[in-house]
């Protein structure tokens, strides 16, 4: 069999694996898999959300990828494969109905080798009523869901303020990590914007009431704690509610629950307490750990296996200190680049590399909306990192956006498309209304 590098998922580190590797061996040596048409930088779902990000402006075609860096795409849902025949098979996509599309049957693709990188989604740990009266941002369909949901509730809650002047929205935001302290700053923020087209009765600060449930004792538990109490004071700034130490025991349709019985009212509430593996990853044969993802050695190889591999979210990497790789993107990122060094020597005939996969750690931020962000940088080298926050933590934070871009589209694609997008930002509303 010819060499067939077949990657599924294209997520932020599938996707550049992808496209560097079709750009350096050429046509026809490279699949990416996906169950979606296009794609956008994880990171980004919270400004999807909150309406602050036009994923139809700014989503980017696989097929067009595909096309311009010399891989093929394959849409479709990956379910299982043979080792021993070296094929995957794919099945048809449901639409949003749950009707088969029908003309699409299921297929088999063979690989010389196979990169599983489908991420991560949203972990209940059992919690009741979680997954049911929920929204996860997993994917961009569950940012468009709530934005579109939160339109609604606006203009109910206006309608409702003619009569109550007690009306509103409850936000609720279950876990007070990187995901919900950024969801909660850009929903503030989006919110004064939203008010602005026709809500004239609400107040963005009083009547859209935001609230972040963190059962450790501080937000940003794995950051600093510099960077923690920054994160806090600017939510508290902004009129967010932040409660810590509490553990959530029930969720119901409109309200959440803790342990010690308080009730904290909920139109809305958005899960971020949690990720794991996919589920089926436990159905592959494949050795997988307690929370589902595919152990693999420091070569990034499924154990007992040569030829597959497993990156990003969905794969448990120990690093040599005997840390766990923690799921983020810059992980996904760098473990991309080590397989494009490893495939392109054994492309060219080269010995492989004795040299195992290490994380660098450049640090964490954390964006409040357009003008500010806090984090560190340079992790790895200061051990507690650098503090940076203000407009320049905010123009690192875009420029992680950037690189990414840049590994999809190069340098000059990078720069129109950058470019592009702050010319539409003047000629459209700052948020997203239809």
């Amino acid at each position: 069999m010819s060499e067939q590098i077949v990657i599924v998922g294209g997520g932020a580190g599938g996707l550049e694996l992808a496209c560097k590797l079709g750009r350096k061996l050429g046509q026809g040596y490279v699949t990416l898999v996906d169950r979606g048409l296009f794609h956008i930088w994880k990171p980004s779902l919270h400004e999807v959300a909150a309406g602050t990000r036009d994923i139809h402006q700014e989503g980017l075609s696989y097929q067009m990828l595909a096309h311009d860096n010399q891989f093929r795409f394959v849409f479709g849902n990956f379910t299982s494969f043979d080792s021993v025949q070296r094929i995957i098979t794919v099945e048809p996509i449901q639409d949003d109905v749950n009707v088969d599309v029908g003309t699409i049957p299921p297929r088999q693709i063979a690989f010389s080798k196979l990169v599983i990188a489908v991420g991560s989604v949203s972990n209940y740990f059992g919690l009741s009523g979680a997954e049911e009266y929920t929204i996860s941002l997993n994917s961009t369909a569950d940012a468009e869901n709530f934005r579109l949901r939160l339109l609604k509730m606006l203009t109910l809650a206006d309608v409702k303020k003619e009569v109550d002047p007690r009306a509103g929205i409850d936000i609720v935001i279950v876990g007070g990590g990187a995901t919900g302290v950024e969801l909660a700053a850009e929903l503030r923020e989006a919110s004064k914007v939203y008010t602005d087209y026709d809500f004239p009765r609400l107040n963005p600060d009083k009547d859209v009431r935001i609230t972040i449930l963190e059962g450790a004792p501080r937000l940003l538990a794995p950051l600093t704690e510099r960077v923690s109490k920054a994160a806090t004071k600017l939510l508290q700034e902004r009129d967010v509610t932040v409660v810590t130490d509490c553990r959530v025991a029930s969720i119901a349709e409109k309200y959440v629950t803790d342990v010690n019985g308080n009730n904290y009212p909920s139109d809305v509430c958005v899960w971020s307490a949690g990720i794991k593996a996919p589920d089926f990853l436990k159905e592959l044969g494949l050795a997988t750990t307690k929370s589902g993802q595919i152990e693999v050695d420091g070569f990034l190889r499924a154990q007992g296996h040569q030829d597959i591999f497993a990156l990003g979210d969905c794969a448990a990497c120990i690093a040599p200190d005997g840390k766990m790789v923690p799921p983020r993107a810059q992980a996904a990122h760098q473990q991309a680049d080590y397989l494009v060094a490893m495939f392109v020597r054994a492309h060219k005939g080269q010995p492989a590399s004795d040299a195992p996969y290490v994380y660098t750690d450049h640090g964490s931020l954390v964006s409040f909306g357009r003008n500010t962000s806090v984090g560190t940088l340079m992790g790895s080298l200061t051990k507690l990192g650098w503090f940076v926050d203000g407009f320049f933590a905010r123009m690192m934070y875009t420029s992680l956006h950037l690189l990414h871009l840049n590994a999809l589209l190069g340098p000059v694609r990078t720069a129109v498309t950058a470019t592009a997008s702050k010319l539409m930002k003047h000629a459209k509303p700052s948020v997203k209304l239809h």
